[in-house]
């Protein structure tokens, strides 16, 4: 079984700097610097990982990344936000980079913010890069290791060869070993769960350690949260188990998922919930967990 690791974006862009900073930019002369502290005593958020920068032409300045699991709505407000807290905090221009990890609309994904209140404008403008729309050779040819445990969401990453690849180059070098937690877990929305354990060679039950999980379950935990603020602290657990099950449901199996929501509806046992959201990971089919249920 893998061990526990050290996943988080700061530690995942920490592997390459550089050749980061060098891809979200595609500034080629640009250098990284340090890591800075990008928690803003103004707004209760982390931005993921603020990165001094230098390059020939524009001098110092600052890469702002912020890595989204799925777009959210409010992330135009949001990019305008970090980059201005940033910006005033560190007194250096920046550039703001969007990351979207997992596809969940056809739409367009904004690439700026704007406002007009009063005849007075707002122009936030940042880059966009949605990781489905990201060549899958890039991670495998190129130096860029930060990319690696998103091989199977990205374009052409599907293939069971491809993660093979990843899987072992990940596990050919101690430094990236431990990253391929987040592989199987990114693998599991490409492949059957039987699959992914068979190339991992491990327990799935390891997956729940993976941030990017653990995410998933914040995310649908608050959703309850808010939703049964005014119903009592049981009836608002419930809500938060319900709402995580949605989000899975969702990004695992799609509309077919859903379609098992009214049937969870009529359980009222948390207990049961819970392992309902367990299996929902780490199972192969709508037909496997509705056996389940």
């Amino acid at each position: 079984m893998t061990k526990a690791a050290d996943v988080s974006t700061k530690k995942l862009i920490s592997l390459a700097p550089d050749n980061w900073v060098r891809w979200v930019t595609q500034m080629p002369d640009i250098l990284a610097g340090e890591i800075l502290n990008s928690e803003f005593q103004w707004i209760s958020r982390e931005s993921d990982v603020l990165i001094r920068a230098t390059s020939s032409q524009y001098g110092e300045f600052l890469v702002l990344n912020e890595l989204q699991l799925r777009y959210k709505q409010q992330m135009p407000r949001r990019m305008r936000a970090y980059a201005g807290l940033a910006e005033e905090k560190y007194n250096l221009p920046i550039y703001p980079v969007l990351i979207n990890i997992l596809k969940t609309t056809n739409e367009e994904i904004p690439t700026s913010f704007t406002s007009n209140f009063a005849g007075l404008r707002v122009i936030q403008d940042y880059r966009v890069i949605n990781l489905w729309e990201v060549d899958v050779n890039i991670a495998l040819q190129q130096p860029l290791p930060s990319l690696l445990p998103f091989v199977p969401i990205l374009k052409g990453g599907e293939d069971e060869l491809v993660i093979r690849e990843a899987l072992q180059i990940l596990r050919g070098d101690e430094q990236l070993n431990q990253l391929e937690t987040v592989l199987a877990f990114f693998a599991t929305f490409v492949l059957e769960s039987s699959l992914v354990q068979e190339i991992m060679r491990w327990d799935m039950t390891v997956l729940r350690e993976s941030p990017w999980y653990q995410e998933i379950l914040r995310e649908g935990e608050a959703r309850g949260e808010a939703r049964g603020e005014a119903r009592g602290q049981a009836r608002g657990e419930r809500q938060g188990l319900i709402s995580s099950i949605e989000i899975n449901l969702e990004m695992k199996f799609g509309n077919d998922g859903l379609q098992l929501l009214s049937q969870i509806n009529q359980i009222s046992d948390t207990a049961q919930l819970k392992e309902i959201l367990r299996q929902i990971i780490t199972a192969n089919s709508v037909e496997e967990l509705r056996q389940l249920l």
